[in-house]
């Protein structure tokens, strides 16, 4: 039998839900938490087949959107982070009266990188090359995709350290669900899917992230010109754990900000 982990708390009235990333769970987030608790109704989730949500298997994006879809508040903020901001947006798709607001961080809608547009991202053979070692090594390959996340970052290994303790903390992804996960980041593009969006966007990028280039920033701003972008200098793939006082700021003076600018009723019940 499956079931989902969710873990809900916090003393805000917003509820703010917050996806992970790619082989890791929900305790990723524990660096914030204690910040963004006075502010949000937390929502904590191990995406299916990660961590504490065992027995999914491989699931498509559109599955693993609706199964987090079903377990989800009525209406919320929701933050996704790498991964996490690609099922988020997926969901926002899917059902934006179910949204308040989209928040991604160190994220793409299209992960694979393209010499066809000039596109940036991972380059499409350093992806298979690390489907290649999951099979022979899935432990220490999920360990050095965590190093590369942290590259650069002013505490890199600290950083590297606290992303494998996440996975360590809990149980491991079965190895096909980590297959299935870059599968997942390869072959899906909502770029122009997500050109008309009718829900406020915001996008958190690392200046030193060697996954989710700054490049494609400047596309993105001209593409979807109704979204924001935030580059926090110094920060590598994961800036709420390099950058956690910066990274909340940030954070919470865009959701301040749509509860003053929107009259709508986009935003109810921020104020």
């Amino acid at each position: 039998m499956t079931s989902l982990y969710w873990r809900i708390f916090g003393e805000g009235q917003i509820d703010l839900v917050l996806l992970h990333g790619w082989g890791l769970n929900a305790e990723v987030w524990g660096c914030i938490t204690d910040r963004l608790a006075p502010h949000f109704r937390l929502h904590l989730v191990d995406l299916p087949g990660y961590g504490r949500s065992q027995g999914y298997g491989v699931l498509s994006l559109r599955e693993m959107a609706e199964v987090v879809l079903e377990n989800a508040p009525q209406q919320a903020v929701w933050l996704g982070w790498s991964m996490g901001g690609l099922i988020a947006s997926k969901i926002a798709l899917m059902a934006s009266e179910r949204m308040q607001a989209l928040i991604t961080v160190a994220s793409s809608p299209c992960f694979c990188a393209s010499d066809e547009d000039q596109w940036p991202g991972i380059r499409a053979d350093v992806l298979r090359g690390f489907e290649v070692q999951l099979s022979q090594n899935f432990e220490q390959t999920v360990a050095q995709f965590m190093a590369l996340q942290t590259l650069g970052a002013p505490n890199a290994r600290n950083d590297a350290q606290k992303l494998n303790q996440v996975v360590l903390d809990c149980p491991m992804p079965e190895v096909s669900v980590l297959h299935g996960g870059l599968d997942l980041l390869a072959e899906n593009d909502l770029r122009q899917a997500l050109i008309n969006l009718p829900i406020p966007l915001l996008r958190i990028y690392g200046s030193l992230d060697g996954l989710v280039p700054r490049r494609m920033i400047p596309q993105l701003d001209a593409l979807w010109p109704q979204s924001r972008s935030i580059l926090i200098n110094h920060a590598a793939h994961a800036p709420f754990i390099s950058h956690p006082d910066e990274f909340c700021h940030q954070l919470l003076s865009f959701i301040r900000a749509l509860s003053l600018e929107n009259e709508d009723g986009v935003t109810k019940g921020m104020d």
